[in-house]
């Protein structure tokens, strides 16, 4: 993400818009209703709702007429899903993988889709201008994960989800000695001075649990609004109309990458976090089996 950043700030200085990028993509999603409607839709969410349509139609079509020996569109789905199971699987276990799996396995999909159409060409970059500047200010469309809301909102859905999952999983007083109970046995003074110590991590622990939607929801909506904001930088170096293209080229490539590694990086993460919570459980397992 600082490459990233050093980036944007070369391109926008070649392209004499300064160091604060005002060519880029704005922070602020723009709406699209009128004002006074009741339910404000900015460009954002009408992009989330495609990428939910792309994937709901794949696995309409990919479904519709199963074989017991998959091909084309239904070979691909099994072994997209699979795969991210298996993934899973091995991070989780098999307990886990079993309750969680469709909570972790849309997530990948649907941010590794918003990422993808965020880089059609046209998003980002046709809408109109507001301030009277030269470039767009308010783009008709926008990748989904750029906004700053969609991924607070996936960060908090986990969040909730993470402490219904521990508390099923552990009980409620397994929940809590998990943060603050001392690990391992001690006696005498011992006891006393640990429970002091694992007191005062548990509140750490607490104060890192409360703060994980808010680095996963930034993690996510930096990366990807760095990189729509790279590629519309490199656009604007006062090439020829025809030549635009040119230049970004070489990094939408990478932005494609980028889109898998950010939706699995994301996955990653949260099925960590839960498994972190639920480790002791699957020793549980191990042993009585």
């Amino acid at each position: 993400m600082a490459i990233r950043t050093i980036l944007i700030s070369f391109f926008a200085t070649l392209a004499g818009v300064g160091s604060t990028f005002a060519a880029g993509l704005p922070q602020h999603a723009p709406t699209l209703t009128p004002e006074g409607f009741p339910f404000p839709i900015s460009n954002s969410m009408v992009m989330v709702w495609m990428a939910a349509a792309i994937i709901i139609l794949f696995a309409q079509v990919a479904t519709r007429k199963m074989a017991l020996v998959p091909t084309g569109l239904q070979n691909f789905a099994e072994w997209l899903v699979e795969s991210l199971y298996n993934f899973l699987k091995g991070i989780l276990g098999e307990h886990l993988v079993k309750r969680t799996f469709w909570f972790f396995g849309t997530i990948f999909i649907l941010i590794l889709v918003n990422n993808w159409i965020g880089l059609l060409p046209g998003v980002g970059t046709v809408g109109w201008d507001a301030h009277g500047h030269e470039h767009v200010s308010h783009p008709l469309m926008r990748g989904g994960n750029a906004d700053l809301n969609m991924t607070l909102a996936m960060s908090l859905t986990f969040a909730v989800l993470w402490l219904y999952w521990a508390i099923t999983e552990n009980g409620v007083k397994g929940f809590f000695a998990h943060i603050f109970a001392p690990k391992g046995k001690f006696g005498g003074p011992m006891k006393i001075m640990m429970i002091l110590v694992f007191g005062m991590v548990g509140l750490i622990e607490v104060a890192s649990i409360a703060l994980r939607p808010v680095a996963l929801s930034f993690r996510l909506y930096g990366n990807i609004f760095a990189g729509e904001n790279l590629l519309e930088g490199m656009m604007m170096l006062g090439l020829p109309n025809w030549l635009m293209w040119l230049p970004p080229l070489p990094f939408y490539f990478l932005e494609l990458l980028v889109g898998v590694i950010q939706a699995l990086v994301f996955m990653l993460l949260t099925a960590v976090f839960l498994k972190l919570i639920c480790e002791h459980d699957d020793h549980d397992e191990d042993h009585a089996h």
